[in-house]
């Protein structure tokens, strides 16, 4: 997978951003992606995450993560057309993940565990809605939830 994480505050450090870069890769392999997949996190403040949240969800106050995923079948949109004799894939975006960094320490302490399970959970949250899977509904909860714990699990990240 192609993944860009972006350290906006300045202050991540580094085994955090290889620990986000690292579990996404695992949960990209882990659901079966294509290899040319491509997205990106920004790590941010609850400032800045905050104004996110109020300018795209009307929601006036500062949230953990949020998922902006890119929607592929824009009717309105111009195709890209590729000639016959093309021997490359155009990578497919799957879109935008925002995690606040001091949400991340917030809810660790709260929920008494660490911030890696903490960051690590609400990265792979992000990754799944940008794949399609949401928590509106008991039904698609249970699947998400399950498919949440199961990666995270699965890469040893299990709460504590």
């Amino acid at each position: 997978m192609d993944l860009e994480v972006y350290d906006e505050t300045n202050s991540v450090p580094a085994d955090k951003l290889e620990l986000v870069t690292n579990i996404l890769n695992f949960a990209g392999k882990y659901i079966h992606l294509p290899e040319n997949t491509e997205m990106s996190v920004t790590l941010m403040d609850n400032e800045h995450i905050h104004e996110i949240n109020k300018q795209y969800r009307g929601v006036d106050k500062p949230t953990d993560v949020i998922s902006f995923a890119i929607e592929e079948d824009n009717p309105d949109e111009v195709p890209i057309i590729l000639p016959d004799d093309a021997d490359f894939v155009l990578p497919k975006n799957i879109g935008d993940i925002m995690i606040s960094m001091d949400k991340v320490k917030e809810q660790a302490a709260f929920l008494g565990h660490s911030e890696d399970r903490e960051l690590g959970f609400l990265a792979v949250h992000g990754f799944l809605h940008l794949n399609g899977y949401d928590h509106m509904k008991a039904a698609d909860e249970k699947v998400m939830f399950g498919l949440q714990k199961e990666i995270l699990d699965a890469y040893g990240l299990k709460r504590e």
